[in-house]
């Protein structure tokens, strides 16, 4: 297969961009992310008006989620999916055609106030689907039976982009409606699913040639197939009954659990490469995140709710992605697998960014201030990894499999 692949992509005479899958969705994702946040900080503070039928704060939400998120899971899997069932990529005007799907969808809500919702809904919801149709024909046919979750979780993730669609058409705070909570339930077990696979393989790969010493415990072991199912259950409970007490003591259960799985995978022993570390402190938001929910259900006068689930959107989402991002392009590319102090800076500037936003909710006299830090370091985050990374995914030669 990897013959057949690299003789496909040699034989496009397109765009670079083209050439793999991941290619135009970081970068489309990445200059989305920091777009979305320039307009984000000035419509917050009332200095902007945005022409979506989105209220503010469900469009910031809506396009972060299934805007920037949908963009890193079609990079991810279209690079990925050839390597589980040994099929050819999508690339060249197919691959165009599939960004230029999800490129409409960001447009058309974001002028979405001149526009009927049923259109735009449509308009949007047109590339899940064909995503998800396209990754389910490559899984099915490779009967790569192993990753049907993958597209269960990718449904489910189309589904709540629905659901945030239906509840903004009629009315509702779709920011803190069903399709938010099923979108971002989805999003968290897919870190924990595939997270769970790639943090300890990228962290043993990478410890074996460093020498004696505690290894990561493979992947998918009972404990945890076991804290997957509790997580699984806790964020159906979180989706259903978001304020109940239940809810809270069911998420700190599980971000006890997640806590103990992501130290069995030895990342202690990865400070020395901020490529690997990233993808230990990435995910290590997960049981943060459910933790601090839980608390905060449990102890609402104590604990800020929103802070504590950006703890999920901009840590677990927001780094694990740019972790995959700059992991994929680098091996995907033909280049070391070492951060330089560029791509350090990146994962320090989106880690500034998650604790300024939560620390606003600690802090209401210093709020404003917080979010502007917040914004900043997020936008700079992102163009940061546009600047980098932007001259591997934009230029040939072709990328190679990691």
């Amino acid at each position: 297969m990897t013959a057949t692949t690299a003789e496909r992509m040699r034989a496009w005479r397109g765009p670079a961009i083209l050439t793999f899958g991941f290619r135009p969705f970081f970068f489309g994702a990445a200059v989305w992310a920091m777009l979305a946040m320039v307009l984000w900080v000035p419509a917050l503070s009332g200095h902007l008006t945005l022409p979506t039928a989105f209220d503010p704060v469900s469009w910031h939400a809506h396009e972060f989620l299934y805007g920037y998120l949908g963009a890193v899971i079609a990079g991810f899997l279209m690079t990925a999916v050839p390597n589980w069932t040994g099929r050819l990529p999508i690339v060249g005007w197919r691959l165009g055609a599939l960004a230029l799907l999800w490129l409409a969808g960001r447009v058309g809500i974001l002028v979405s106030a001149g526009l009927p919702a049923l259109a735009v809904a449509a308009l949007d919801l047109a590339f899940p689907v064909v995503f998800a149709a396209a990754i389910g024909r490559e899984i099915v046919a490779g009967r790569n039976w192993r990753n049907l979750i993958v597209l269960v979780m990718l449904t489910v993730f189309a589904l709540g982009n629905a659901v945030f669609h239906w509840e903004a058409a009629h009315g509702a705070y779709a920011a803190e409606g069903y399709g938010l909570r099923i979108g971002l339930g989805a999003g968290i077990m897919m870190i924990g699913v595939i997270g769970g696979r790639i943090v300890p393989s990228f962290t043993r790969n990478w410890l074996a040639r460093r020498g004696p010493g505690r290894l990561p415990v493979p992947p998918m072991q009972r404990f945890d197939k076991a804290a997957l199912v509790w997580l699984a259950a806790t964020l159906l409970l979180w989706v259903a009954l978001p304020e109940a007490r239940v809810t809270g003591a069911a998420l700190v259960v599980a971000g006890g659990l997640h806590l103990v799985r992501l130290s069995r995978w030895a990342g202690e022993r990865t400070l020395a490469e901020p490529l690997v570390i990233v993808l230990h402190v990435g995910y290590a938001f997960v049981p943060l995140g459910a933790l601090a929910l839980g608390a905060a259900l449990l102890a609402p006068d104590l604990f800020d709710r929103l802070g504590a689930q950006h703890l999920w959107m901009g840590g677990a989402i927001g780094l694990m992605t740019l972790a995959v991002m700059t992991r994929a392009t680098l091996g995907h590319t033909g280049q070391a697998l070492r951060a330089g102090a560029g791509t350090a800076a990146i994962y320090g500037l989106l880690v500034a960014a998650v604790l300024a936003r939560v620390g606003a909710g600690y802090w209401p006299d210093l709020a404003q201030r917080l979010y502007e830090v917040s914004g900043g370091a997020w936008i700079a985050a992102f163009a940061s990894f546009a600047v980098i990374y932007g001259r591997l995914l934009l230029r040939l030669p072709p990328a190679k499999r990691l």
